[in-house]
């Protein structure tokens, strides 16, 4: 009986490394030979390249629109030479201290967006969801890309403007997307 189960563990131990052998010879061919699925390693290290974006690879601006009661565009891009995608979530924004972080006008995730050279991503952040007069002014908008809160980027805007309950869209390509419609 004994002989029986070291014959079987021997052949397991041969198995494993001629598998282990063949794994090698496979993988040292694939990565000699370009024309041998070369491509693929190509695309798999261009993926690499492109990752999600942090606040430090963006620039933004704002403006000022009057569509659905008025609204904050805010605009980002890729720095130069920057390749990376946008989620498609809300920004983290906030208008100051005590206005509080602008909540999901959404529901949802949208498509991501691949920023690079003039690519450009959009949000739309209404300062004031409430139908009333309450509110706390504020002439700055601090935004960032979740998961990077850390390092907001700090905007002045147009004009000052009273915030109460802000409300924000997800990231699009679109700028026509980015409407944050309150009601």
């Amino acid at each position: 009986m004994r002989s029986r189960l070291a014959t079987r563990f021997a052949g397991l131990v041969l198995a494993a490394a001629a598998a282990a052998a063949l794994t090698t010879a496979a993988a040292a061919t694939a990565s000699a030979d370009p024309s041998s699925s070369g491509s693929e390693i190509g695309a798999d290290q261009e993926n690499d390249a492109e990752r999600a974006c942090a606040t430090g690879d963006l620039t933004f601006s704002v403006s000022e629109e009057t569509q659905a009661g008025g609204y904050f565009l805010v605009t980002t891009k890729a720095k130069p030479g920057v390749t990376c995608y946008l989620e498609g979530t809300i920004p983290s924004a906030s208008f100051g201290s005590g206005t509080g972080k602008a909540s999901p006008a959404e529901h949802g995730v949208t498509d991501p967006v691949k920023l690079s050279g003039s690519t450009a991503a959009y949000a739309g952040i209404s300062p004031k969801s409430t139908n009333n007069d309450d509110g706390k002014e504020s002439g700055r908008l601090a935004i960032a890309v979740v998961g990077d809160e850390t390092n907001p980027v700090t905007l002045k805007l147009p004009e000052p403007t009273l915030v109460d309950e802000p409300l924000t869209t997800n990231w699009h390509a679109d700028p026509a997307d980015a409407v944050p419609y309150t009601s």
